[in-house]
């Protein structure tokens, strides 16, 4: 009698051991999230940019309803510095597929941009 063996599906894989290239790009997406938050934390009024581009996504289907929440529940909880923080820059799975889709796009510019790169390659 066989051993139950699971099959798996394109949608439901089990993860996959990360790349090297993956590592990379996620360690640069941690960075600029880094720098986005501290600039979200210094410039509240950004948060609606945010709120906004998010919104568009979800009504456009462009994300599910699960990474919306998500999203917005990391919002909703930006006054709680430390808590915000380590949430956005969780180390998970999870987060790191949903920081590969941020809706926190224009928040820096490009020379902030570069210098949180940079700054990250440096130290």
């Amino acid at each position: 009698m066989d051993a139950y063996r699971p099959r798996f599906d394109r949608h439901h894989r089990p993860p996959r051991k990360p790349r090297i290239a993956d590592e990379n790009i996620d360690r640069q997406i941690r960075v600029l999230h880094q720098a986005m938050a501290e600039k979200l934390l210094a410039q509240p009024a950004l948060v609606e940019q945010v709120l906004a581009k998010l919104e568009e996504r979800y009504r456009a289907g462009l994300i599910r309803h699960g990474a919306y929440m998500t999203w917005f529940s990391l919002l909703d909880n930006i006054d709680k510095r430390e808590q915000f923080l380590a949430a956005l820059l969780d180390d998970g799975f999870y987060m790191r597929k949903l920081r590969r889709r941020t809706p926190f796009v224009g928040i820096l510019t490009e020379e902030e941009r570069q210098a949180a790169l940079l700054a990250d390659a440096v130290g």
